[in-house]
């Protein structure tokens, strides 16, 4: 059984900084896609950032700049490092790798208040 593990949300406030982890355990291999997706309360999910097996990433505008994805292979591992966080930054934030199908994360609360 696959399972998505994240860590690193909280509560932050304007301008400053979280860094999200996501870790996959179980019988997953071929990893192609790492991502990392969010929903606002009354919103629908929205894609954040993706990063390919060869290392090329993508970002939705409205982060360019401010985020960077990153994956460590053999741990199976992504990670989104979030600086100069918004108000508009949170949402919950899931974690998706995709192998043979996709898989998700529980999500981790982000909440950049002051």
């Amino acid at each position: 059984q696959v399972q998505l593990v994240e860590s690193g949300g909280g509560l932050v406030q304007p301008g400053g900084s979280l860094r999200l982890s996501c870790a996959a355990s179980g019988s997953i291999f071929s990893i192609n896609v790492m991502g990392w997706f969010r929903q606002a309360p009354g919103k629908e999910r929205e894609l954040v950032a993706t990063i390919l097996s060869s290392g090329s990433t993508h970002y939705a505008d409205s982060v360019k700049g401010r985020f960077t994805i990153s994956r460590d292979n053999a741990k199976k591992a992504v990670y989104l490092q979030m600086n100069s966080l918004k108000p508009e930054d949170t949402a919950v934030y899931y974690c998706n790798v995709v192998a043979v199908r996709a898989y998700w994360g529980q999500g981790t609360q982000v909440t950049v208040s002051s």
